[in-house]
């Protein structure tokens, strides 16, 4: 079902995104071309190198980094996606996105696809069931963008709650279903 699509992994600074590099393993397994985006907070917890090793392609961390192709980056990869995957997505790009904000490589191309988009929010319970995440969720929502929701386990901080990233065969299963 994946076989030969193009999906955009984009992933976020929290200490969840080491996770994704199993959901990338994942795509490539089932036959995906992936491409990773990552924020610049998320290279302080996992290298560009570990996401560019398992999906084989080149990692995009800087909007104004140079490239050997003369292609403006955010544009060819939001009209190359089948599906953008973000994970995890943190407060911060949920309130970008919902806000209309476009200030690093990931947003640009959130703003600038018509793929579908899916949000796999992980982060601290009392971050997620701040009122304002939450109605930035519901106007994503409304505005038809997708969710994994997170689930309740153990977080970093050392609570059990909600706000754990999904289950990797979550997210793989929830892009399936999106495309």
């Amino acid at each position: 079902m994946l076989k030969n699509k193009n999906i955009v992994v984009g992933v976020c600074g929290g200490i969840a995104c080491y996770k994704v590099a199993s959901v990338v393993g994942l795509l490539k397994k089932e036959g995906a071309n992936v491409d990773v985006i990552m924020t610049k907070n998320a290279t302080q917890f996992v290298t560009p190198l570990t996401f560019q090793t398992l999906s084989q392609n080149p990692v995009v961390v800087d909007i104004f980094e140079l490239t050997k192709v003369a292609d403006v980056k955010h544009i060819s990869l939001a009209q190359k996606a089948d599906v953008v995957i973000i994970a995890p997505a943190t407060a911060n790009m949920i309130g970008k996105v919902a806000n209309g904000i476009a200030d690093d490589m990931l947003s640009t191309v959130i703003m600038a696809t018509t793929a579908p988009v899916i949000f796999a929010p992980a982060m601290n319970n009392n971050m997620y069931n701040n009122r304002i995440v939450q109605n930035n969720i519901k106007k994503l929502k409304e505005y038809n963008y997708n969710f994994v929701e997170p689930e309740v386990g153990h977080l970093a901080c050392g609570t059990n709650s909600v706000g754990r990233l999904a289950d990797n065969s979550k997210i793989v299963e929830k892009i399936k279903e999106v495309i």
